[in-house]
C-alpha cells in the first residue's frame, strides 16, 4: 500500500489515557503497513517531549504546540458560527504541514483520528479517507446540556459538531466507531444514513503489560483494614468527575455502615478541586497522578466504573479486567465490551441501592469475586487484543470490504 497521513488532535505518546491509548495503537498498526506521516498537537511539556518517538515511527511529522486559550477559541467560535472544538484545533501551521506533505509524498490515505482534525482534509484530495470518530462527541455535549451543565453552550456545541460529524462521515470512505452501540447511535442521528459507510472497531488491551503477575501490590492498600475500592481515569474529565462525586455522595456513606473501614481510591491525573476537597470524606482518598496504576488495581478488592455519561469503550474497565479484578460497572461504562454479566463483570444500573447491593455481594463472597476476576482476565486475553484490532484496521485501510454494520 502507499503512504498514510495520520492526523490526531493529541500526540499519541505516551499511551497513558483513553484517546492516546487508542491513537497510539492505531498509529503503530498503520506503521506496520507502510510509511506514515503524522500531524498532531501537544499541550504540555510532556507532550512536546514526545518528538523523538515521532521521529522513530513516522517518515515526517509535525508536533505543534497548541497554546490558544480555550476562552479565546470560544469567542472566535461564536463570532464565526463554528463549534468551539473545531476552532480550538484550527492552526495555520498544521494546514501548511498537511499541504506540504500531500505535495511532496504519495499519500494514498488520510487517516483522521477524532472530528477536530477533519478540517485539514483538502477538498482536492482524491485518495482514501478513513475517519475514526471513536464515539459520538455531539451526543456527549447534548447529554451534558440535558444534565443541566452549561445548557446553551453545550446544546450549541452538540448541534454544530453533529453537522461536522455528518459532513466528515459522508466525505470518508470508511467511518470507524468504537462499538456497535456507537454505530447505531450515530446512524440514528444522520439525515442521510445511506450515504455513509460505518464500521465498529473496538479498543484492545495490552494484557502482557496489565498482568497482575508482573507487578507488586500497593502497600497502602494492602495494609488497609477495610475493603479497598478503586476508580481510575482522567480526573478533570467531566464524566469521571460526575461519577466520582456520585459514588462519594450516594454509595460510600451507606457502604461504610456495613464496612466501617471501606476506602474509595480515586486515581488519575489532574483531579479538580471539587474532588480534592472530598479527600478524607467517607473513606475517600484522592491520589492524583501516579507513576503506575497497576499496583493499585492489583491491590483493589474491587474496581468500580460508575459512569453516568459514557461514550465508547472504557479503557479503565479493560485494564481492571486484565488485572484480574472484579469490576462493577454501569451499563454505559460496559458499552462495547461483550463480556457476560455475572461471569466476567457485574453490570449495575446507576441507582445507588442497586450498585451498593452489587458491591456488597462481591465483598461478601471473595471466592466468587476472585473467580470473576480470573474469568475477566481470560476474556480480555482471548477476545480483546490489539493484534486483532490491527488486523481489522489493515483490511479497512487497504480498502477490503469488511462487513458494514447494517441498519
Amino acid at each position: 500500500m502507499g503512504e498514510v497521513l495520520f492526523l490526531a488532535h493529541r500526540v499519541p505518546f505516551p499511551p497513558d489515557r483513553g484517546d492516546k491509548i487508542r491513537s497510539h495503537h492505531l498509529l503503530a498498526g498503520l506503521a506496520k503497513l507502510g510509511p506514515v506521516h503524522v500531524g498532531t498537537f501537544g499541550e504540555t511539556v510532556q507532550d512536546m517531549a514526545q518528538k523523538p518517538l515521532l521521529v522513530e515511527m513516522a517518515r515526517t511529522h509535525a508536533l505543534i504546540e497548541r497554546s490558544r486559550p480555550l476562552h479565546l477559541a470560544g469567542v472566535e467560535a461564536l463570532l464565526k458560527g463554528r463549534a468551539v472544538s473545531l476552532t480550538a484545533f484550527d492552526d495555520e501551521a498544521m494546514h501548511r504541514y498537511v499541504a506540504k506533505t500531500l505535495g511532496n509524498h504519495r499519500i494514498d490515505t488520510i487517516f483522521v483520528f477524532s472530528g477536530q482534525m477533519g478540517q485539514y482534509i483538502p477538498d482536492s484530495f482524491e485518495g482514501r479517507v478513513v475517519f475514526d470518530m471513536c464515539d459520538v462527541d455531539s451526543a456527549k455535549f447534548a447529554a451534558y446540556a440535558e444534565a443541566g451543565q452549561r445548557k446553551w453552550i453545550n446544546r450549541r456545541e452538540g448541534r454544530l459538531l453533529a453537522r461536522e460529524e455528518e459532513r466528515l462521515a459522508a466525505r470518508a470512505d470508511a467511518t470507524l466507531l468504537i462499538s456497535d452501540n456507537e454505530v447505531d447511535l450515530f446512524r440514528s442521528r444522520l439525515t442521510r444514513p445511506d450515504a455513509v459507510s460505518l464500521h465498529a472497531l473496538g479498543n484492545g488491551i495490552d494484557a502482557q503489560f496489565f498482568d497482575p503477575g508482573r507487578v507488586t501490590s500497593h502497600p497502602d492498600l494492602d495494609e488497609g483494614e477495610g475493603p479497598q475500592i478503586v476508580f481510575t481515569g482522567q480526573m478533570d474529565y467531566a464524566p469521571n468527575i460526575a461519577a466520582a462525586e456520585w459514588m462519594i455522595a450516594h454509595v460510600m456513606p451507606a457502604l461504610r455502615k456495613t464496612h466501617a473501614r471501606a476506602r474509595f481510591h480515586i486515581i488519575g491525573r489532574a483531579p479538580v478541586r471539587v474532588l480534592r476537597d472530598r479527600h478524607g470524606e467517607h473513606g475517600v482518598r484522592v491520589w492524583g497522578e501516579v507513576e503506575d496504576v497497576r499496583p493499585f488495581l492489583k491491590s483493589a478488592d474491587l474496581v468500580v466504573a460508575p459512569l453516568l455519561i459514557a461514550r465508547g469503550v472504557q479503557n479503565k474497565v479493560l485494564e481492571a479486567m486484565a488485572m484480574a479484578r472484579p469490576v462493577v460497572a454501569t451499563p454505559g461504562a460496559a458499552t462495547g465490551i461483550d463480556a457476560a454479566h455475572g461471569e466476567h463483570l457485574v453490570i449495575s444500573s446507576p441507582d445507588p441501592q442497586q450498585l451498593l447491593a452489587a458491591i456488597d455481594r462481591l465483598l461478601a463472597d471473595p471466592l466468587h469475586a476472585r473467580a470473576m476476576g480470573e474469568a475477566a482476565r481470560r476474556f480480555v486475553i482471548e477476545r480483546m487484543s490489539w493484534d486483532q484490532v490491527e488486523t481489522e484496521l489493515a483490511e479497512l485501510v487497504r480498502g477490503a470490504e469488511l462487513p458494514i454494520d447494517a441498519a
